[in-house]
């Protein structure tokens, strides 16, 4: 079976870049003292319409335009920032990949985000909707010639270069639970090496979203994982497997938007319910199954000249 459609470049890209790579650093902010009656000013002067709250590098929380009109209109005495800032702040971390700011950016519908860092909390930057697609016009500039044209096809010559009746490359990444900083670290060393293989971009950019995805399953919902890769002339397959839980529902959890990760994890923009689906999106062939108190094991397969041909689709 082919996949379903063609994989964009920025399909791939935003799981390759980081929110860090692509943010303003240069961000205006405020103090929780400053009076509110200052606040007109900076706005004006500046030509934004919000700005964090910082104490001691630390965001404290978000004051905007709306917050000054407010406290305008009821005409109230000067007063800190701080009496009118909104304190619960919706952030993103500088090393998690674009694909979960996009993520935040249509679940919270906002203009902006601040960006944090994940150790200490200090802000680090600001990142609109703009800061992306800037960030990723770059990405795809350097990338173009280097991927698209030296890289191309030139796994065929690999395999037929290697005298064996059959050739097989095995490769293993193990995922650790729960640890998000370096979430989807197995999926970016994969892509490099079938980048240095020579396959096709397409087939790459497949391989590279279903495994990012699936590595994110076992650290949301497992202690721990591995991802298995073997890559033939003609197909990869890939099986990704935990001991966690496991799944109650097979069927229900490849519905669109269903999801059974906590809160928390949700706030930290994973967990929103699409994984398998976009791995269903990228995969020849899909797998799964579970055992509910063993864990989940997930068997990909992506062939190689479906890949190839989509990209020309």
């Amino acid at each position: 079976m082919a996949p379903d459609s063609k994989i964009s470049k920025i399909q791939e890209l935003i799981y390759e870049i980081s929110v860090g790579q692509v943010m303003k650093k240069n961000v205006v902010t405020v103090g929780p003292q400053t009076p509110m009656s200052q606040l007109r000013a900076i706005l004006l002067e500046k030509r934004i319409s919000g700005t964090p709250v910082v104490e001691e590098d630390k965001l404290v929380g978000i004051i905007s335009l709306e917050d000054f009109i407010r406290w305008l209109a009821d005409r109230e005495h000067d007063c800190p920032i701080s009496e009118k800032m909104s304190g619960n702040v919706r952030t993103l971390y500088a090393d998690e990949p674009l694909t979960q700011a996009v993520n935040k950016f249509e679940r919270f519908g906002f203009g902006r985000f601040p960006v944090i860092d994940r150790k200490n909390n200090k802000l680090l930057g600001i990142v609109t909707k703009g800061d992306i697609i800037e960030g990723l016009l770059k990405k795809l500039e350097i990338d173009y010639h280097q991927e698209e044209d030296v890289y191309r096809h030139r796994v065929t010559h690999f395999f037929e270069d290697i005298l064996a009746d059959k050739v097989v490359l095995l490769f293993q990444y193990d995922v650790v639970g729960h640890d998000f900083k370096r979430a989807g670290e197995g999926a970016s060393r994969l892509k490099a090496t079938l980048r240095r293989l020579g396959l096709d971009p397409q087939v790459i950019r497949r391989v590279a979203i279903a495994t990012y995805e699936a590595e994110m399953n076992v650290i949301i919902y497992a202690d721990g994982g591995k991802i298995r890769v073997r890559v033939e002339p003609m197909e990869i397959f890939i099986k990704v497997e935990d001991s966690g839980p496991g799944i109650p529902d097979v069927e229900k959890v490849l519905q669109p938007g269903y999801s059974t990760a906590p809160e928390w994890v949700r706030e930290l923009g994973f967990g929103a319910g699409m994984g398998l689906n976009n791995i269903l999106k990228c995969a020849s062939k899909m797998d799964l199954r579970s055992v509910v108190g063993k864990g989940t094991q997930l068997y990909i397969r992506v062939s190689i000249e479906d890949g190839a041909k989509s990209e020309t689709d």
